[in-house]
This record gives structure tokens, C-alpha cells and sequence, in this order.
């Protein structure tokens, strides 16, 4: 019931960069859709272009994608246009790229989906580029833009050249609008490495070890000597150590130093932390040192939780603590805030998409707070959100006694056993966090189908659906809060078992708590499954959170004997 929220980026760029009039029309449908952020315009005026990106759940910035197209095939000639940049479209491309909790070839696929829109109801021919492409030649955008814009006319004559989607002979629409580009691919990350060193020379040095192109082959292996040719006299380069990565090495002004400027084209292959490390041994062999890390633009919030666990890693530490402590580490390690400070919350994607979309939760409340809420008239919240976060609680105690056994003089050689522990129990932790607030939605969607009109027949029918569909869902939730707590017994007796003996106590409270979190949560699967008209659906969940009640309280008695023997 409870994932991941997915996110994906839209980065269109259109072929105007000089009329902001244009521009801001078309980036104001963008705006218009509930539940995408814009986060950049960036108008060209040589290249006569503007990248926009903006991001959100995958059927917002597809309807919003679609929009701003069809707004920008309202406004822009291509008849009329020059440009630096190469360009066959208003709107020339439109990648799909993944954020958090989609894949690559799920966004290929919404960006196939997306064209064969474009096509249909906007007559706009659409190739698809990268991970969406039909064929291999067309992963490359180059292919699909081969001759630009002027040489659509007679590519459109020759089937092999033919659009994806929408392919048709030339006509006085096509001449205006152009084609369209769609593709998906991973996520870009543009970061420099910070220097010790204000020479240029000696950055790009760096930049040529560690660049996917590498430097070229010169005549006697001197850095001054000739390029060396192969038979098709082409320059023969030396390949560097980063795979997917384009770099270069300058010197800033603003800082005063020289950089590695880098962009990681494709993240799975090269993380950034890995480019960190990579940039900083082969920076020490040339007798210099990476001060620090600086990001160009946005990144997903994933990006920094991998370099953090990395870095924890190497350091022999638990993994399985708070995310604020992961990031902290992230950007210590790879000194994000040395030229200023790094404030998570304006970098990373998945924060300002939460920040800009805020909503009063329970969990953000004070411990003080929350007992306040939950003791005034009101019926929500109650003691379905209570299970909730007994639940929670039993895992983070039993992540704390994991923790703690990661860290025990004399344990050093089992840290990894202990941290991987941490890691389930934050897990659980955070689905049952999750939970605390859906039973309190799921209380809300009761009353809300309750307050639908009732004076017509049809009114009466939808308001009846409406309730039987709350209440299945107010019955799932609570079962939900119980397949997760159930997870907290394995956690606590593992260290009840092998953990700290020092803490052997806080794994029982751990298991007591995950007690009344199942048997609490089961009442409330009981009571709401009382008002499902399905009876057969009905007894299933009640069958499913009696056996959950009956295995909960096995699990407790037989761990707090282990307990209990401890003490």
C-alpha cells in the first residue's frame, strides 16, 4: 500500500530564446498543472533556445508536457526561425528522465506514450530518442535531428527516415511546428571538483586522467608531442577512468581557484561519489589536492544517500541511521559546502517537490504535541495511528540496540552484520511512520464519502460506493500497520539473540511495543471490516489479522523469554 513516490524530470527545449513574452506563455501552462514544480528557464539568445525543466508524479508532467508543446506549437514558426543550436522542432526535445521510484524504462515508456499523443492530437511528428528509441541508430539524438529542420521535407518522403509517431507527407502545419523529439534518459549530474591550485594546465590534466574520451595519443608519450593518427586518420585517444563522464578542467574567478568541471551522463554507471574519489587520486598523483564539491543545479535526493552509505562504508560504520545522518556524512566527505553552504533542502529534488507541496502531518508534530492532538474530542487521531507508531517505535529501538552492537569495542569484525540489521529496522521504521498519517487519512476518506450529497438516486448509489471504498481502504491500512509491525519481532529477537547484552532490555521494549501495535491495529481491522458489504472480502482480512494476532503473540512470549534470561 505504502511506496516509493515517483518522480520524474521534464527538461523540453524550445526554439525560442529571445521573445520572453513566448517564453513566459509557454511555461505558464507548465505552471497551470496542480502537482508539478517549475524549477529553471533558461532562455539562449545566440542559440535562440530555451531549456525549461520541471518535475513531479509522472501523469502531471506528462499532461504538463503536453501542454506547453501544444502552446508552443501555437506560438513558434519554425519558418521563421535561426538559431545557433541545432534544432528540427517549436518544441525540438523532450526528455523523460527518472527521479525517484521509476525506472529508466518506465519513463521510455511514458515517453513513447507521450508521442504517440503529440502525434495524435497535435499533428506533430514525433521521433523517439535514447532509451525510448524503436531502434538502435534512433538511440542517438543526432540521427533523429540528422539535417535539421531544413531537411524534414524530404526526409519525410523516405520511409526509413519517417517519424515514430504521426509520419505524413510535408504540409503547411509541419513547415510551422517542426518535429518533436521524445526520449527518456538518466539522470545528468553537473558538479566541479574544487582545486587546491590555481593552475588551468594542471586541472586539465586531472580532467583528461578521469574524462570517458580521455587525451590523445601523442609521438613519444610527451604531452607537447605530435597526435598520433590511426589508418583512418582519426586522432587515437587514451581512454580516461570515468565511464560516463565529460570533463574539463578552469579556473573561476568568483573563487579564485581551479576546478574539474564535470558532467556525469549517467549516474548508474558513475556515481558521484565515485567521481569524487576518482578526481581525488588522480589530483594526488599529480601532487595536488580536491578541497571540496560543488553542484551545478538540482539532484535527486538518492544521489546523496548513496554517496553517504558509501562513505559510512568505508569508515566501517552503520548504514542504518536516520537519513539527515546519511546526507550529513555525504556532504562531508565530499566537502559540498566548502565555497558555501549546502542546504539539502534547496538541492535535492525530492525536498522541494515536499517543501512546496506541504501538508500538516502527525509525525512533524512534538511527542508533546502528538499525545495533545490525540487527547482533544476530535475521533482522528486514534488508535489506529497509535499502533502505527508503537510499531515504529519497536523498530527504531530495535535499530538502536543494532546500532549500538555495530559499534561495540571489540565487536569491529561483525559492524557489517549488525549495520545490515539497522538497515531493515529504518525500513520498517519508515513504512510504519508512513502508516501514522494514512490512518488518519483513511479515517478522513470515511467522513468525506459520508458528506457526499444524497437526494437522487444516483447521488445515493455514488455516495454508497464511495463509503464501501473508504471503509475497505480503512480496513487495509490497520492490516497494513500489522504486517509491518510483525516485521519488528524477527528485528528484536536477532538482538535480543546476538546484540548488545547491554541493551538486551530495549530490544524487549521493542517487542512489547510491537505487541500492542499488532493486537491495536487488529481491532481496528475488526471494527472497520464490520461495515464492508462484501462479506467475503471481509472475512478475509479479519482471518488474515487473526493469524497475524495469534503469530504476534507466540513471537512475544517466546523472545521475551530469551529477554528475560538476560537480564
Amino acid at each position: 500500500m505504502v511506496r516509493e513516490k515517483q518522480i520524474i524530470e521534464c527538461v523540453p527545449n524550445f526554439s525560442e530564446g529571445r521573445d520572453k513574452e513566448v517564453i513566459r506563455q509557454i511555461t505558464d501552462e507548465v505552471e497551470r498543472v496542480e502537482g508539478v514544480k517549475l524549477l529553471d528557464v533558461d532562455p539562449g539568445e545566440a542559440t535562440n533556445r530555451t531549456v525549461v525543466t520541471f518535475v513531479g508524479e509522472p501523469s502531471a508532467v506528462m499532461e504538463a508536457a503536453f501542454r506547453c508543446v501544444k502552446k508552443a506549437a501555437q506560438l513558434i514558426d519554425m519558418r521563421q526561425h535561426h538559431g545557433a543550436h541545432p534544432r528540427m522542432g517549436a518544441t525540438d526535445v523532450l526528455p523523460l528522465i527518472p527521479v525517484s521510484g521509476i525506472t529508466l524504462e518506465e519513463c521510455a515508456a511514458l515517453a513513447r506514450q507521450l508521442a504517440e499523443r503529440i502525434a495524435r492530437e497535435l499533428e506533430i511528428p514525433c521521433y523517439c530518442y535514447e532509451a525510448a528509441a524503436g531502434t538502435p541508430e534512433r538511440k542517438n539524438l543526432a540521427v533523429c535531428r540528422e539535417g535539421e529542420y531544413e531537411a524534414l521535407a524530404k526526409r519525410m518522403d523516405v520511409a526509413a527516415e519517417a517519424p515514430d509517431y504521426g509520419a505524413r507527407k510535408w504540409d503547411e502545419q509541419m513547415a510551422r511546428t517542426g518535429c518533436t523529439a521524445v526520449g527518456a534518459r538518466d539522470f545528468l549530474i553537473a558538479t566541479n571538483f574544487n582545486l587546491n591550485t590555481t593552475s588551468t594546465r594542471r586541472a586539465n590534466a586531472i580532467a583528461f586522467d578521469v574524462r570517458e574520451k580521455g587525451r590523445p595519443k601523442r609521438e613519444g608519450g610527451s604531452p607537447v608531442g605530435k597526435p598520433m593518427k590511426d589508418e583512418n586518420g582519426e586522432v587515437i585517444m587514451l581512454p580516461g577512468t570515468l565511464k560516463a563522464t565529460k570533463a574539463i578542467g578552469w579556473y573561476i574567478d568568483e573563487y579564485g581557484i581551479a576546478q574539474v568541471s564535470m558532467n556525469i551522463t549517467d549516474i548508474n554507471v558513475t556515481p558521484l561519489h565515485k567521481a569524487f574519489d576518482e578526481v581525488c587520486r588522480c589530483a594526488q598523483n599529480r601532487g595536488i589536492r580536491v578541497t571540496g564539491t560543488e553542484i551545478v543545479g538540482l539532484i535527486p535526493k538518492r544521489t546523496l544517500l548513496e554517496a553517504g552509505t558509501y562513505f559510512l562504508k568505508k569508515q566501517n560504520r552503520s548504514t542504518g541511521i536516520p537519513e539527515e545522518d546519511i546526507l550529513k556524512i555525504a556532504i562531508k566527505s565530499m566537502g559540498l559546502d566548502d565555497l558555501k553552504p549546502f542546504n539539502p533542502r534547496e538541492k535535492v529534488i525530492e525536498y522541494l517537490l515536499e517543501d512546496a507541496d506541504r501538508t500538516p502531518k502527525l509525525i512533524d508534530l512534538t511527542v508533546k504535541e502528538f499525545a495533545e492532538e490525540t487527547s482533544r474530542e476530535s475521533p482522528a487521531p486514534g488508535g489506529g495511528t497509535i499502533s502505527a507508531y508503537m510499531g515504529a517505535l519497536g523498530a527504531a529501538l530495535g535499530t538502536m540496540v543494532a546500532n549500538l552492537s555495530s559499534h561495540k569495542p571489540g565487536w569491529d569484525a561483525r559492524w557489517e552484520e549488525f549495520s545490515n540489521w539497522a538497515e531493515k529496522g529504518q525500513a520498517i521504521q519508515k513504512e510504519l511512520m508512513v502508516l501514522v498519517d494514512e490512518d488518519t487519512e483513511a479515517f478522513n476518506r470515511i467522513m468525506a464519502a459520508f458528506g457526499l450529497p444524497k437526494e437522487t438516486a444516483e447521488e445515493k448509489a455514488a455516495r454508497s460506493a464511495a463509503i464501501q471504498k473508504a471503509t475497505l481502504f480503512a480496513t487495509e491500512v490497520p492490516l497494513h500497520t500489522m504486517q509491518a509491525s510483525f516485521k519488528v519481532f524477527e528485528l528484536c529477537r536477532s538482538m535480543a539473540e546476538e546484540g548488545n547484552p547491554n541493551s538486551v532490555s530495549d530490544a524487549g521494549v521493542g517487542v512489547l511495543a510491537a505487541r500492542a501495535a499488532v493486537l491495536g491495529a487488529g481491532l481496528n481491522v475488526k471494527i472497520n471490516a464490520s461495515g464492508l458489504k462484501d462479506k467475503e472480502t471481509a472475512d478475509r482480512l479479519v482471518a488474515e489479522a487473526d493469524t497475524l494476532i495469534a503469530q504476534a503473540k507466540e513471537a512475544e512470549t517466546e523472545i521475551m523469554k530469551i529477554v528475560e534470561a538476560k537480564l
